[in-house]
């Protein structure tokens, strides 16, 4: 079983677009918590286009709310991200390495290339008592300074798996197993989530094939189903599917 960790940056784009609280992002919360959702995720950006920094600290005490649930933050670890994310302490920070004018998260990162950065990072997080994921891609070869990074997690960047599952699904999850394979048999203490473009389509079959995933972050696909299922019917609709 997966838990699902709603991203409600989607919904934050539309309160923005206005400048008003219209739809407002606590109630959107408290309506994905109470429907059944185990966790909230933002990507609070440099021009706060979606998630604004100040929606943290509430967002944080309304899931304090919930029984279990948690909490997850994403971004680039600047001095700034880091400052304000320490002084939430969300149950998990997903560290991406996309630069700060980037559409959506389109990559994972080198752990070769970033090790002395990402150690540094990582260790003050964990020395503040929160969860570590970083997101990486499919590819073992940005994976080998993985033991000197020490994360708690990975989240699987699934952008590929989705863009050719309806093709062949067999051969898109291929290289997702060839990863998740090396990560147990090099790092068997380092957990797994998984996100980017999963939908009520493709995440069946992504689980089934990766079981030991803990976590699945939907957010641009779940609230595209919102609009013709409804909030309810959609959390519905992911949940038994993650929890199955």
């Amino acid at each position: 079983m997966a838990l699902l960790s709603v991203n409600i940056n989607k919904f934050a784009l539309i309160r923005n677009a206005r400048g008003t609280n219209h739809p407002d992002l606590l109630d959107i919360c408290r309506k994905c918590l109470c429907f059944g959702a185990d966790g909230i995720t933002v990507h609070p950006r440099p021009d706060e286009r979606h998630a604004k920094f100040s929606d943290l600290s509430p967002i944080k005490k309304l899931v304090n709310e919930f029984n279990n649930a948690e909490f997850n933050i994403e971004g680039y670890p600047t001095e700034s991200f880091i400052e304000k994310v320490i002084s939430v302490k969300p149950n998990q920070v997903t560290l991406v390495p996309d630069p700060p004018n980037a559409l959506t998260s389109s990559f994972g990162w080198d752990c070769e290339k970033h090790r002395d950065f990402l150690s540094t990072v990582i260790k003050k997080f964990q020395d503040n008592g929160i969860r570590v994921s970083i997101f990486i891609s499919p590819s073992i070869d940005t994976l080998t300074n993985l033991k000197h990074i020490t994360p708690n997690r990975v989240e699987l960047y699934t952008y590929d798996y989705a863009k050719n599952y309806e093709s062949n699904n067999k051969k898109a999850i291929e290289q997702y197993l060839k990863v998740v394979e090396f990560l147990q048999d090099q790092f068997s203490s380092i957990e797994l989530n998984a996100g980017h473009d999963l939908n009520l389509i493709n995440l069946k079959y992504f689980l089934s094939q990766i079981p030991t995933i803990k976590e699945v972050s939907i957010g641009h696909a779940l609230v595209c189903d919102t609009f013709e299922f409804g909030l309810e019917q959609t959390l519905k609709k992911y949940l038994s599917l993650a929890h199955s």
